[in-house]
Parts: structure tokens; C-alpha cells; sequence
């Protein structure tokens, strides 16, 4: 029995959908500039397990932390 509230999810937009069962996912996020004081966007990408290849390019989706499942992906795709 796995509890979800200890897990980190995050939602971002697929760019690559190549892999047999993996996406890429880009996760933006807004920071401050310590100096400046402006917002900046920051991104990240993440390889996420997606069983079935059900998620194409430019599709929305959400991930979930969890145990590694090969050398790249430590999370799988929610919804």
C-alpha cells in the first residue's frame, strides 16, 4: 500500500514522446531573480513512465514520484 501524500507530483506539458513507454515532460516554473527582483521562467524536463504510449506532444499531464524505475525515470505519468 503506497500513501500518495509523501510523493512530489508536478504538471507540465509532454515534448517527446519517442521512447517505448517513456515521455519527456518540460515542468515551467516562475522564480524570482535575487538581484533584480523580476520573475523568471525556469524549466526543467523529466522522463516519466508512461505505459502504453498514451500521451502525445503538447499534451498536458501530471507526474508522480516514485521508485526508480530505470536509470532516467523516477516518475510516472498520473493523468
Amino acid at each position: 500500500m503506497t500513501t500518495e501524500k509523501n510523493k512530489k507530483t508536478l504538471s507540465g506539458v509532454v515534448v517527446s514522446d519517442k521512447m517505448q513507454d517513456t515521455v519527456v515532460v518540460r515542468v515551467d516554473r516562475y522564480e524570482k531573480h535575487p538581484k533584480y527582483q523580476k520573475f523568471v521562467k525556469k524549466s526543467k524536463k523529466y522522463s516519466a513512465h508512461n505505459p502504453g504510449n498514451t500521451k502525445k506532444v503538447g499534451d498536458k499531464v501530471e507526474i508522480i514520484e516514485t521508485k526508480p524505475i530505470s536509470k532516467t525515470k523516477k516518475f510516472k505519468v498520473v493523468d
